[in-house]
């Protein structure tokens, strides 16, 4: 038996190093967080294939104010309530002779071309140096690479995921900072165990395109792709992608990280985008911290006969502490200049939530609250467009099962 055990953990062992950041992630959904789950694996140890299953399921409440409703068609300052399955993700991931990983999961709550969440290759020339192919998740934000699973909240910061207002009606054209998931090519690796790089070439359409439609930019005479890069220095050794896991209390782990993309003939080629990004983590035991940092550029293509350029900012600190060995208390401070930083006036959106670990089980149940304000807007258009379509009263139960 205790063979049997030693073989087994021999065969998984190989999976903690398949990703830059994601030492036991390697799947970026289901963190093993040092369970070896279910695994087949060969004798040598040279092919290991491990499936992985996450079902989120949420109930949601949320109330807008006035802007935006129209009463003639009975619209309801309660909208968008009731229970939905954000994630049913059915994947594989797994190792074949000693330097080629791979990973495929299909996300059955979705539709169109994000059904296939991700499906990607991985080759490792060594541990500076890999290759990675296929549909994953771009360099870009600590909130996004985090394992999907191992999130502090169970919604995103919405300084990433709500798309910025543009004072045109260009309904094509609606930018959001976050880059998520994307086809592509990335090279990555780590050095010295602390400095950690990925640099990548991707199509810039986002989750729901598995095809390639770009062309040659008119205006830059290169590929109209999105080419991003993010560099990382862990001090303390890799930093595990998650936001609080129980089975990691003893951790003591922080990152620092500056990333950076330029989305060419983005938005349907109406827009060329740029982004910045600043990250910070800290993973201490009980306690987990994390601070981001966003600027957005946009500027239309010549196409579009427009000089106008605009700029966003946002961010957030986030953090979790294990107030009990199975309960973690959170909190976030999110903000976002929906209107653009030529415009007075920012969205303030703090949050509070809290995560129980059922104990043997797999099963995490999430909750939260969020409210959105506005402050310092010159005109009540400013301050009722820039949360246009955001629930000024948010709550959001979630009971995730992952294998």
């Amino acid at each position: 038996m205790k063979k049997r055990v030693l073989m087994i953990l021999m065969a998984v062992f190989p999976l903690f190093a398949l990703a830059q950041h994601e030492e036991d992630t390697e799947n970026g959904v289901v963190s093993l967080a040092g369970r070896e789950g279910f695994t087949i694996a060969t004798k040598r140890g040279d092919f290991v294939f491990k499936p992985y299953l996450l079902v989120q399921t949420s109930a949601h409440f949320n109330w807008y104010d006035d802007a935006g409703l129209d009463k003639a068609y009975n619209q309801d300052n309660i909208a968008n309530s009731g229970f939905s399955v954000p994630y049913a993700v059915l994947g594989f991931t797994g190792k074949a002779f000693g330097k080629v990983a791979f990973n495929l999961s299909i996300n059955a709550a979705a539709n169109g071309g994000a059904l296939l969440q991700q499906a990607w290759f991985d080759v490792q020339f060594r541990k500076q140096v890999s290759l990675r192919v296929g549909k994953f998740k771009t360099p870009f934000s600590h909130a996004y690479l985090t394992t999907l699973g191992e999130t502090l909240m169970p919604q995103l910061p919405t300084s990433l995921t709500s798309p910025v207002i543009l004072p045109h009606s260009l309904n094509a054209v609606t930018p959001h900072v976050g880059t998520g998931f994307d086809l592509g090519v990335e090279v990555h690796g780590l050095l010295a165990d602390r400095l950690g790089y990925q640099v990548g070439l991707f199509n810039g359409t986002g989750a729901s395109m598995n095809t390639a439609t770009k062309t040659v930019s008119d205006d830059w005479h290169i590929p109209s792709l999105l080419y991003s890069g993010r560099f990382t220095y862990m001090p303390k050794g890799v930093m595990p992608a998650t936001q609080g896991n129980p089975n990691q209390l003893h951790e003591n782990k922080v990152l620092f990280g500056l990333s950076g993309s330029f989305n060419v003939e983005s938005e349907n080629e109406s827009t060329n985008d740029t982004r910045l990004g600043a990250e910070f983590a800290l993973l201490k035991h009980k306690l987990y911290l994390a601070a981001e940092a966003y600027y957005m550029h946009i500027g239309f293509t010549k196409r579009q006969k427009s000089q106008e350029t605009y700029s966003y900012l946002g961010g957030y600190v986030q953090g979790g502490y294990f107030v009990a060995p199975r309960l973690q208390a959170a909190f976030r401070y999110d903000f976002f200049n929906r209107n653009g930083t030529d415009t007075n006036g920012f969205l303030n959106m703090p949050a509070v939530g809290a995560n129980y670990f059922f104990k043997g089980c797999n099963l995490k149940l999430q909750a939260m609250y969020q409210y959105i304000g506005r402050a310092g807007h010159d005109s009540q258009l400013d301050r009722d467009s820039d949360n246009l379509g955001l629930a000024t009263h948010s709550a959001t139960v979630q009971l995730q099962y992952s294998f």
